[in-house]
């Protein structure tokens, strides 16, 4: 019976599903027989199973090689699957109350394509809130949520992405700079949180912190875009620990969910 068990859990969608899985969780580009040997497949296996999981855009070689990173398709069914993770009661009523605490709206942002999509969002109580719809997309550059997703990368992608990024001057205060960037990456990563003044849209300020894991990977960002009218750039700072527990309890909905 054990052995039955163990052949049913090693089938060809078990051994796929391990190369996504460990492609997936690298931070480098993988050979055909890197991804063999760590997962102990015969070679033709591997070739195999790579070149079908290729064909259907779940994994893709890194420009110019011949080694595989995760796929366009792949990206995009892991961003609408964090969507809908977040568009639950438990984590909807999570979001409600912090966006009723701070009076704004709040919203839930991931990175697709190298471009921040906004998956969800719930208005405060208060009036004049400002509106963000869910699917709206915007710049990495110049959003808190993009900064956040940038300053966690490894120091050489980071700095290679704020070279090859088009870094469209929006505003009169959108850094447009590459290496300005950089420093202010630096000080995010540090600091563990981002805020954006008038960056993007003139007259709309903003902050955003991560929603991570239990092992500290970036899972999406929790947000808040307001007018600067109502809240100046220094005013954003009282969100920050609202933020952070809503966070946090975000996370943890999302764990529970997986351990029941």
């Amino acid at each position: 019976m054990a052995d039955e068990l163990a052949r049913s859990q090693d089938g060809p969608l078990d051994r796929a599903l391990a190369i996504l899985t460990f492609v997936a969780e690298q931070k480098k580009a993988l050979s055909v027989a890197e991804i063999a040997a760590a997962l102990a497949l015969p070679l033709p296996t591997a070739h195999r199973l790579i070149g079908n999981l290729e064909g259907r855009g779940l994994v893709q070689k890194a420009l110019g090689t011949k080694r595989y990173v995760v796929g366009s398709a792949l990206v995009t069914l892991s961003a609408k699957t964090i969507g809908a993770a977040f568009r639950t009661v438990r984590r909807n009523a999570v979001l409600s109350a912090v966006a009723d605490r701070i009076g704004e709206q709040c919203e839930i942002g991931i990175v697709r394509d190298n471009a921040v999509a906004y998956v969800d969002s719930v208005q405060s109580k208060q009036p004049q809130g400002l509106q963000f719809n869910p699917g709206a997309a915007a710049p990495l550059h110049c959003t808190s949520t993009g900064k956040i997703y940038m300053s966690r990368l490894p120091a050489k992608v980071r700095h290679r992405l704020a070279h090859s990024l088009p870094l469209v001057r929006y505003t009169p205060t959108t850094i447009a700079d590459p290496e300005t960037l950089l420093v202010q990456l630096d000080i995010i990563r540090c600091r563990g949180w981002a805020k954006t003044n008038q960056e993007y849209v003139l007259g709309v300020v903003g902050c955003a912190v991560p929603i991570v894991s239990p092992d500290g990977d970036l899972i999406a960002c929790l947000g808040v875009s307001v007018p600067s009218a109502r809240v100046d750039f220094a005013g954003l700072d009282a969100f920050i620990d609202p933020l952070q527990e809503a966070a946090r309890l975000l996370s943890d909905t999302i764990m529970q969910d997986r351990d029941e």
